[in-house]
């Protein structure tokens, strides 16, 4: 070993570690949200905790720590041939939404679990992400999306009148279904068959309900599961913070958008 090699580990090992509190800080982070969060994440509650420090030291120091975000999705197919009208697609991937109630996007997805299954359909506000009405049926019924409707016409306004995305769906081509958001003055638009692209942003967040929740933990029934899911999308848009919301969860950033309008 060089001369100069050996005097650099042996100062190196005396001197005091300047991050000693940040690596705390980091670890409860990481904890605190089950392993769900990489560097980037953790990097922006940081700068929110007032500690503002460079995204690659945090991935250095989260090495150092054997620190590394846990999280790494069966589709659930609801189209069964046309059996209802098709609405035309005049979202064209425009995901980008002003205000809060001005775009929604609905699809449903399928678990298996202890030789179970359950079926979640959700809508996501395009403005900021968060699921503003879901529903659980152990069967993909119809109620699966109706009782969904009827929870997200409680977070209308008078002065509302979103579009609702979804895809071709069986569901979604019922005569019930298109006359429940024409009395609530939504604008019922559809994506072209097999394209999974026009609905991107919810099939995203069902991929992260499965990543971040149903491949981590393990359940005991699937009664267990459904209570841990109503309490992943609570955390979901209460807690769970975005790089492009500023650094905000769902619900934090429409509060200030209010605040701020």
């Amino acid at each position: 070993m060089a001369r100069s090699t050996y005097y650099y580990w042996v100062n190196a090992f005396g001197r005091e570690d300047k991050y000693t509190e940040i690596k705390s800080l980091i670890e409860e982070i990481f904890h605190t949200h089950k392993g769900r969060y990489g560097y980037r994440r953790i990097t922006l509650e940081l700068r929110n905790r007032g500690a503002h420090i460079n995204h690659k030291t945090v991935l250095r120091l989260m090495n150092e720590l054997g620190l590394k975000s846990l999280v790494r999705m069966k589709k659930y197919r609801s189209y069964k041939g046309k059996i209802g009208k098709i609405a035309p697609n005049i979202l064209a991937r425009d995901f980008k939404a002003e205000k809060s109630n001005e775009k929604w996007v609905t699809d449903v997805t399928e678990f298996h679990l202890a030789g179970e299954k359950l079926y979640l359909s959700a809508i996501l506000d395009l403005f900021n992400g968060e699921i503003i009405a879901f529903n659980m049926e152990s069967r993909p019924v119809y109620p699966l999306v109706s009782k969904m409707l009827d929870k997200a016409f409680d977070r209308l306004e008078s002065k509302d009148s979103p579009i609702l995305h979804s895809d071709q769906g069986w569901h979604y081509q019922m005569k019930q279904y298109s006359h429940k958001l024409k009395r609530h003055n939504i604008t019922q638009i559809m994506s072209r068959k097999g394209n999974c692209l026009d609905n991107a942003v919810i099939e995203n967040f069902f991929g992260l309900l499965k990543s971040e929740l149903l491949y981590l933990q393990e359940f005991e029934s699937m009664v267990h599961f459904k209570q841990e899911l109503e309490e992943y999308i609570h955390y979901y848009n209460h807690q769970r913070i975005k790089v492009k919301l500023k650094g905000m969860s769902p619900v934090d950033y429409r509060v200030h958008a209010l605040k701020a309008g």
